[in-house]
């Protein structure tokens, strides 16, 4: 090593030295000293371009789960305050319903108008409700009951026929009742088949009937009044089944059955509308002290045929029953304040499905005896809504081939009180005298 050399080296070193003296904090701070070092500081670098490219996939992949979880978590919190909300509610539900929750009105101007917009909103549901309820009562329901008319000729014995029933309620006033209809009366409506039907009548499925021989408008225009005479018997009360009873009826008591309420009803026609009355209390449905309605309707139509024949000024006949219905039903409605058992009239069109006309029960007055309801039932349709049930159209006959007014009447059934039935007569012979005074009718 020359000379020279070793000068170089000499002042290298003293020029390192130099610097470390002027700033030893920069060499020192990291406590190693070859970090300085050019070489060292770029191969750190890089080492850490690396390492930050593996931890930002990492990162990425935990910030995708953190991201789930945080999802999840937000969903049950919304969950529960949902929950929360919903909670609430119900129990400020709860404590409005509550009777120990309602306030009382105070005199306040503001507690009045809230009470009066209150009220109003009751009138105008109970409004709706009436509505929808008349709607209702427009049709009525049918049941199938228990006791059957059926009529037989010495050689042929006729099929026994079902009755129906529908259950209507409602208040209207007896006697001195003013019309007050809820469904429409007028001339169109009654002209038209399909209303007539559904409003008025009940069709037995083992029956059919048309336009031609249903027809309210001409039913009106038949004249069925009388000329009163309270000399002479007009009308005639029987029952073809005598045994018919009600639900609080006793044992043994005649007036508590079918035949009482004709008493009834007989009483009424003559004291308070001034008609004579023949009421024939015979058990057609007895044979040898034991019930058997076999042959019921043959044996009251023998007698009432006498019956007739010895008094020819008779002009109205009916047939007093009560029907027969599920024990679960009770027609009742309510007029002038007293329960009213609700009526049916039961009308024979002499026509069967499968048998076509029954010629061996022949009736010549099917018209006016379908004429005879239809005007009772137009009658209580104006001022008494609630009381009838319907006009039951069966195939046979019932024995109302006997006059042209004659009228077969289900007063009640075996569900309802004597009382109710008994009750039922008065609106009913009030429109009985109507239409045979021949009033009110608009058709």
């Amino acid at each position: 090593m020359t000379n020279i050399q070793k000068a170089f080296c000499v002042v290298l070193s003293l020029i390192f030295l130099c610097v470390v003296a002027a700033l030893p904090g920069d060499f020192f701070k990291h406590g190693e000293i070859y970090r300085q070092l050019p070489l060292y500081c770029f191969l750190e670098k890089k080492a850490l371009q690396e390492e930050n490219g593996q931890d930002r996939e990492t990162e990425m992949l935990l910030q995708e789960k953190n991201a789930e979880h945080l999802g999840e978590e937000v969903e049950a919190e919304n969950r529960k305050e949902q929950e929360a909300l919903l909670l609430a509610e119900a129990e400020k539900a709860e404590e409005k319903e509550s009777p120990e929750s309602v306030q009382k009105p105070s005199d306040s101007a503001e507690t009045k108008k809230t009470d009066g917009k209150q009220k109003e909103n009751v009138e105008k549901k109970d409004e709706i409700k009436k509505e929808t309820s008349q709607k209702k009562e427009k049709t009525p329901e049918i049941t199938k009951p228990e006791d059957t008319p059926s009529e037989s000729t010495p050689t042929k014995a006729a099929p026994k026929e079902k009755k129906t029933s529908g259950e209507e309620a409602g208040k209207t006033q007896e006697t001195v009742a003013l019309p007050h209809p809820q469904i429409d009366l007028s001339p169109a409506k009654l002209a038209d088949f399909d209303y007539v039907m559904n409003q008025f009548f009940i069709l037995d499925s083992n029956t059919e009937t048309n336009a031609q021989q249903i027809c309210g408008t001409r039913f009106l225009k038949e004249d069925l009044s009388i000329k009163q005479d309270p000399e002479v018997p007009q009308i005639l009360i029987y029952h073809t089944h005598s045994q018919e009873t009600f639900a609080d009826s006793r044992e043994g008591q005649v007036e508590d059955t079918i035949v009482g309420v004709g008493d009834h009803l007989a009483e009424l026609l003559e004291k308070t509308y001034g008609y004579r009355v023949l009421h024939v209390t015979d058990a057609f449905d007895m044979m040898g002290g034991q019930l058997d309605r076999s042959k019921a309707y043959d044996y009251a139509r023998a007698s009432i045929e006498k019956v007739l024949e010895e008094n020819p000024s008779v002009e109205v006949v009916i047939d007093l029953h009560r029907d027969g219905v599920p024990d679960d039903r009770h027609l009742v409605t309510e007029i002038d304040g007293k329960p009213t058992a609700q009526l049916l009239f039961y009308n024979g069109l002499s026509y069967t499905v499968n048998q076509g006309a029954v010629s061996y029960l022949p009736n010549p007055y099917i018209e006016e005896n379908l004429a005879f309801s239809f005007q009772l039932e137009y009658q209580a349709a104006q001022y008494y809504p609630k009381l009838y049930r319907g006009i039951y159209l069966a195939g046979l006959r019932y024995n109302l081939h006997l006059k042209p007014r004659a009228l077969l009447l289900e007063a009640g059934a075996q569900t309802n009180t004597v009382e109710e039935v008994r009750n039922a007569m008065e609106p009913f012979a009030d429109i009985l005298n109507r239409v045979l005074k021949g009033s009110d009718k608009n058709g």
